[in-house]
């Protein structure tokens, strides 16, 4: 019997399986060691529904993006039928890459740049050689013709991707006939079905690269001890003393600041909100990592959300859109409330980079083992980093959510 990696050993993670009051952290291998890298591809990123980007980015027929998911290039389109396909990136011919990583394009069909196979926007092949366009003379194009006694175009469409939605953002996973989106989500679309997030629409976008583990990027976001130290801006808008934790069944880790502040600058509160929203949700921030690579901020009158792509244990790419209710920009004044916006979660976003590569350089030193859980404060960095536990050791399970959501995070409860 072939030994297991280390990394898939369930004996590796004793100290964080323990009750969070208990436990302590992930081991600090799975932040920059290249074997743990290798390992966490294969056991999660390629079990795992993740996040590819924005329905509106490929909304209308023919558009179509380029994203990597486990080290493996995937085209996300839409076709004549108005359906999301997702592919693998890959000519059946001779393995040619048919669309170049990263790139966002308006196809009729793809059509391989080696030797000129096509396939339509659904997958079927079309045919090998001719197509419009060649610039092979017409006496010689009868012998590219293959033929088709020996040849099936049927057999060789694109290898096709699961693929869904849930409001605005699009999920692919590599695994043939996956366990549907909606276990995944939980109650996620229920908690936020007042919203209509499906309809809102982007108004501003950046992308960073930031030298730290995927990881360290998402535990930031779903943790507010450091704001004090880290955040004297965003402290100002969501304050400590009013954070609560705002997590049920499903992939996802969450909290919730109730009220809402405004604060000078921090444009949160300036844009007119949704509508139908309740009481409470017209007062709330609710605040989402969904396992395992993208954050989502939902205010009353906007959305900010963070897709991350690792490409190695210790450099991820991080693309960012804020999206709003396609009324909220109607209203006057809009477009400076959303340039100040966007300039506040630049500046929060600037300073969480900063502090995660001092993480990540922390973290990669022999000296450091582990550190111990912060009980209340870092509850949901103990549910995410069992989450990547469970995948790395083969464990299809999704979490419960708290039995009592009114938890405040901060003082007393």
């Amino acid at each position: 019997m072939a030994e297991v990696s280390t990394f898939r050993n369930e004996a590796a993670y004793a100290q964080t399986r323990l009750p969070v009051e208990m436990a302590s952290t992930l081991i600090p291998a799975a932040y920059h060691d290249d074997e743990f890298f290798t390992q966490e591809r294969q056991a999660l990123w390629s079990t795992s529904w993740v996040c590819v980007g924005l329905a509106s980015q490929v909304a209308d027929v023919g558009e179509t993006i380029v994203r990597d998911v486990a080290g493996t290039s995937i085209i996300v389109t839409r076709d004549k039928e108005g359906r999301l396909r997702a592919f693998h990136n890959v000519c059946r011919h001779r393995g040619s890459q048919l669309v170049a990583c990263d790139q966002v394009v308006k196809a009729k069909r793809f059509r391989c740049p080696y030797h000129a196979w096509a396939y339509a926007l659904s997958g079927e092949c079309l045919g090998t050689p001719l197509f419009e366009g060649s610039d092979i003379p017409v006496d010689q194009q009868a012998m590219f013709d293959l033929d088709a006694k020996s040849f099936d175009k049927a057999d060789y469409g694109l290898i096709g991707v699961e693929i869904d939605t849930w409001g605005p953002l699009v999920f692919v996973n590599l695994v043939d006939g996956a366990k549907p989106l909606s276990d995944w989500l939980g109650d996620l679309p229920s908690r936020f079905s007042n919203y209509g997030l499906e309809g809102w629409r982007v108004a501003a976008q950046k992308g960073y690269e930031i030298d730290a583990n995927w990881k360290l990027i998402a535990e930031n976001f779903m943790e507010y001890y450091h704001l004090p130290w880290v955040h004297p801006e965003l402290i100002k808008v969501s304050r400590m003393e009013d954070h609560y934790r705002y997590q049920g069944p499903g992939m996802y880790t969450g909290m919730m600041t109730n009220p809402v502040s405004q604060a000078d600058n921090s444009g949160w509160l300036e844009l007119p909100p949704a509508p139908r929203l309740t009481d409470d949700e017209l007062v709330s921030g609710r605040f989402m990592h969904l396992f395992p690579n993208v954050s989502i901020s939902v205010l009353p009158n906007h959305m900010f959300v963070m897709i991350l792509t690792p490409h190695g244990p210790g450099h991820t790419s991080e693309q960012t859109y804020i999206l709003t209710h396609p009324s909220t920009m109607q209203s006057d004044g809009a477009h400076d409330a959303m340039e100040k916006l966007a300039d506040f979660w630049d500046h929060v976003n600037a300073e969480d980079i900063e502090i995660v590569e001092r993480v990540q350089v922390g973290i990669s030193t022999t000296a450091y083992a582990g550190g111990r859980m912060c009980y209340r404060f870092e509850e949901p960095l103990h549910r995410f980093q069992n989450m990547v536990i469970d995948r790395m050791v083969g464990v299809d399970r999704i979490p419960d959510g708290d039995p009592d959501e009114g938890i405040k995070v901060f003082g007393s409860h």
